[in-house]
């Protein structure tokens, strides 16, 4: 259990108190969902400060959400739990349009991190990227930071994702985001990192197992350095150890799959049906929408 302070919790830790939800937050973050939720009751008799119990709460609910048990979020008093409640309703495809503006309405002064943290996610899956930073660029907690570097990184401005990355590692530099904030610099730097990138996610895989998302980082890591077929091999592990079905690990495998000239005209289906509203699955969909009209032009008569 780790005593030093972490000042991504709400309440400033002493040197001598230990951090109880340490694991619970290493699990989450690192996509283990499940064994997050039984770290989260292994806890709940511990004595803890009001602000721990919270957040590990906070926690418990962003586990539903991940795992997409939707009905299981319960909207509470609390502006951090009710934002994941309505978090959960965006993504459960409820009434979207009236869902941005009550997360906004909730950002006004002296909203807490977690409230600001949720409405970053809710934006960035609404595509609003700008909005998102608003809410996290302060760097307010760890995870703020964290969604910063990655919010910088899609805006492709490596620079300022170098600099989340400082922060990061100055804050906490043991904490399970630091690493893979350093994990998301390497991928984005290009095959001359891939080696740094495999490195940090083989640590992590060993100390902690492998869950999806670590599997899929590995993949990209591996297609980064040329290795399509172990990008592969990591990504059908997930699909058949972890019955990974989401779009990332689909998206990464039609990739890894086409530059070893594979077919992957199963997979692309499997995409379309599963993950319908995917940007590739839209993509596709216009790309052969404008070929058929296209064809129909040149059509010749029997």
């Amino acid at each position: 259990t780790a005593t030093t302070t972490h000042t991504h919790t709400h309440t400033t830790l002493t040197m001598a108190e230990p951090d109880e939800l340490y694991t619970l937050r290493a699990q989450f973050w690192l996509g283990h969902y499940h064994m997050a939720l039984e770290e989260a009751k292994q806890i709940m008799r511990r004595p803890m400060s009001p602000a721990l119990k919270a957040e590990r709460e906070v926690f418990v609910q962003r586990c539903y959400i991940a795992l997409q048990q939707y009905d299981k979020v319960v909207a509470t008093d609390s502006p951090a739990l009710l934002a994941l409640a309505l978090q959960a309703q965006y993504e459960n495809g409820a009434d979207q349009d009236s869902i941005i503006p009550q997360l906004q309405s909730m950002l006004g002064d002296g909203v807490d991190p977690s409230t600001q943290l949720t409405a970053a996610h809710v934006f960035l899956k609404a595509g609003m990227k700008k909005e998102a930073l608003q809410c996290v660029h302060q760097g307010a907690i760890l995870e703020h930071l964290s969604v910063a570097l990655q919010l910088y990184l899609q805006l492709d401005r490596l620079d300022l994702a170098k600099k989340q990355l400082q922060m990061l590692k100055q804050t906490d530099e043991d904490s399970i985001l630091c690493h893979l904030g350093a994990v998301y610099i390497a991928l984005a730097t290009g095959s001359s990192a891939a080696k740094d990138a495999l490195h940090s996610l083989q640590q992590l895989s060993e100390q902690y197992g492998p869950s999806i998302l670590l599997l899929n980082l590995t993949a990209c890591a591996y297609m980064q350095a040329g290795q399509y077929a172990q990008a592969e091999s990591k990504l059908e592990q997930a699909r058949q150890e972890l019955g990974a079905s989401d779009a990332d690990t689909l998206v990464n495998l039609i990739i890894a799959c086409q530059y070893q000239q594979k077919s992957t005209s199963d997979l692309v289906q499997s995409l379309k049906a599963s993950h319908p509203t995917h940007f590739l699955s839209k993509g596709l969909e216009m790309v052969e929408g404008a070929f058929e009209r296209e064809s129909l032009k040149y059509r010749v008569a029997a």
